[in-house]
Formats: C-alpha cells, structure tokens, sequence
C-alpha cells in the first residue's frame, strides 16, 4: 500500500481565502476545510502505510495485531489515499486554471523530480511521481465543467472497479491455492544502503510506467472529482453545499463502513483471489467512506465546531514535507540498513509507532508555519517552480 501525497497549492488563491477579517481591510484568512482534510488524510495514510515500512501481512496477523489491522481496514484502507488522490486534483485543476499550463507543467516536472528522488533514495512506496504524471492527463478537461467532470470520473471510475472485480472473479474460478502477493519491498536482513538504493534506481521507471497504466484511470477519476468540487466551491464555501454535505456524511459511510468490513475479512485470508479481490473493494469502499468524511468534516466546519481537528490544519499545509519526513523516520527505524526491524513487528506496534509520529507531526507543523511561514519542500518547490519565493501557501 502506498500513500499518495497531496501537496498544497503554490499559493493561496483569492477563492481559497475566507471572509475579510475586517471590512476595512484587505487581510483574508485561509478557508479551514482544504487544510484540515489534508492533515486528517496525512495522518490516516501513515497508518495504512505502517504494513508497508514493518514489513508485516495482514493475514498472518493475531490478537492485538488482528484487532488493530481490522480497525485500520475498516476506518482508514483505501479511505485516507481517496482524500488525497481529490485534493490534488483540486489544487492542481486550481493552479491549472489560474497560471495556465506554463506553470502548470513547470510544477508537474518538478513534483516527478522530487517524487523520483524520493522513491530512489527513501522508500518505494511514493506517490508523488505518479500522480505528477497521471496529473497531465488534466489538460484535456480544463474546458469541462462541473457536469462533464463527474460523468468522466463515474466513467473512469466505473470500468476500472469493474476491471477489478472482473479479475478477482476470474481468479476464483481458477481456485483459491495460490498463496497471496504481498505487495512489500525484497528487502534481505544485513543489506546495505547502496544496493537498496541501486535496486530501487533500476526498478523506478517501469513500476512508473507500471503504476501509471494500471492506476491511471483510478486515478484521474479521483482527480476529475476534486476538479468539479473546486469548480462547485465546495471545499471553500461549505455553506452552500449543506444537502450536499449531509448526503454524503450519511450515504458515503452507509456504503464505505461494510465494504470496509469486507475488506477486513478478506485482508484476514492469505489466498491470491482474496487479494485480487480485495483492490476494487477497498478502492471502492474507501471513496464512498472518503466522502463521508468529507461532508461530516465540511458540516463541523460550517458549524464552526472542528475542535481538536484545527490542529490538522498546520499539517496540511506543509503536508509534502510531513509526508517525506515519515518516510526518513519509519524507514530508519524498519529497514535493514538502518536496524533490521523489517517484519519483526505487528500491526499493534506499528500502527502505534504511526500514530505517534504523525501526531507529533502537529505541533511541529504549526511552529514551524509560525517560523517560517511555509514548509521547507513547499518552499523549494516553489522557488523551482517560479524562480523566486512565494508567499502565503
């Protein structure tokens, strides 16, 4: 499983901004909702990630572990990546519309830059560089408008849950004996640095194109939906979509919450079919419980009742540059060039060393927004990007 970053837009657009602080002046304040739901998602990936970085199956997992790994497929798996996945389309369907597409390639380029950097010297598992490249795939829709965006993403979306579906069938007719994929890095106990990182550099570009072809058209559904809700304001002006929102907290978590279940039990079952399988449902399931979550957070934040979930607002905003410190810290503590604890633990322990670090991550995010005013990868993004320093995102 691998955790898809969806990484603020270069800068906050007058549209992003909310009321005036005052109607004497021009000061604006950030609009809540964007910000909040990319700290949540950031959070919510790390612990669907933590199988990735222990190296444990979720089949073979038992008592403590089990419970936690039903929890986490139930409320997190596939949940927290559909967030992300619609964010970056609307920050970058954003940037897109108001830059052009200069700018717009210009950034792309950058992000594979960084996301192959990342993947080569850090960890498998980015995201960055494939959703760089599928996010070309938006220049064809700028002329769509809200309508046309969601009956390409239900497109997209419909035949490729239904390719997957398709595929698990036939896997089950062939029979259930095959032993499952487990998806984790061929890491050996004792390997070095190097040979990992020369592993991974030779692997890069096909598991690239790999993704690309098979995620692609997932993908960019998820795209094309966030596309339509900066069109439709919804992340930004909330109170005008309280129908809208409300449908989704009750119909997103009535569909999401048993395919969460299922997937639950088929994560419990080490056969290849189950695994097969199991991609359309959690992909499936985790967008309809990414949209409840969507609308239960958009109404507390139109009630002005976010509470405790402001704090995810700083994390949000420098969320690319929490996202690679995630990497530095769970690979420094799982893999073997840096203390051979890869497969030693189970989910318990490293869904809690998860959730330490990304809460963690909060308080760090705000002094840090507080210091510097953006994240230090926003930054040079940025600054590659534009040639210059911009403020303000």
């Amino acid at each position: 499983m691998t955790a898809p970053s969806s990484l603020p837009p270069d800068a906050v657009p007058p549209e992003q901004a909310g009321p005036p602080a005052s109607p004497r002046g021009p000061v604006r304040r950030r609009a809540p909702l964007p910000d909040v739901l990319r700290g949540v998602a950031l959070l919510g990936i790390l612990l669907v990630n933590a199988q990735d970085f222990a190296g444990f199956r979720e089949w073979t997992q038992t008592g403590a572990d089990r419970a936690v790994q039903v929890l986490t497929d139930v409320f997190a798996n596939g949940r927290f990546i559909s967030i992300f996945a619609m964010l970056f389309g609307w920050g970058a369907s954003g940037l897109l519309a108001r830059q052009g597409a200069g700018v717009f390639l210009r950034r792309h380029l950058v992000l594979l830059a960084v996301g192959t950097l990342h993947y080569v010297l850090v960890w498998h598992g980015d995201i960055i560089s494939l959703y760089a490249v599928v996010a070309f795939a938006l220049l064809f829709t700028l002329r769509l408008n809200v309508r046309g965006l969601l009956w390409l993403a239900g497109g997209l979306g419909v035949w490729w849950l239904g390719l997957g579906v398709l595929e698990g069938l036939a896997a089950l007719e062939r029979g259930m004996e095959a032993a499952r994929f487990s998806g984790l890095p061929p890491l050996d106990s004792g390997e070095t640095y190097g040979a990992v990182v020369t592993e991974r550099a030779v692997d890069f570009l096909g598991n690239l194109i790999g993704g690309a072809l098979y995620n692609g058209a997932w993908l960019l559904a998820l795209f094309c939906l966030g596309a339509a809700a900066r069109q439709a304001g919804v992340l930004l002006r909330p109170h005008e979509h309280l129908r809208l929102l409300r449908g989704l907290s009750v119909w997103g978590l009535v569909i999401g919450l048993p395919l969460g279940g299922l997937l639950a039990w088929m994560n419990t079952r080490g056969d290849y079919a189950s695994g097969v399988l199991s991609v359309p449902v959690r992909m499936g399931g985790g967008l309809a419980s990414a949209l409840g979550y969507v609308g239960i957070i958009g109404l507390l934040t139109v009630r002005e009742r976010l509470g405790p979930l402001e704090a995810f607002a700083a994390s949000g905003r420098v969320a690319m540059s929490n996202y690679l410190a995630q990497s530095v810290v769970m690979t420094a503590v799982f893999y073997p060039y840096a203390g051979a604890q890869f497969g030693r633990w189970g989910a318990a322990a490293a869904v809690g060393l998860a959730l330490v670090l990304a809460l963690a991550q909060l308080p760090l995010s705000a002094w840090w927004l507080r210091r510097f005013g953006t994240g230090p990868l926003e930054w040079l993004v940025r600054r590659l990007v534009y040639g210059r320093t911009r403020q303000g995102g």
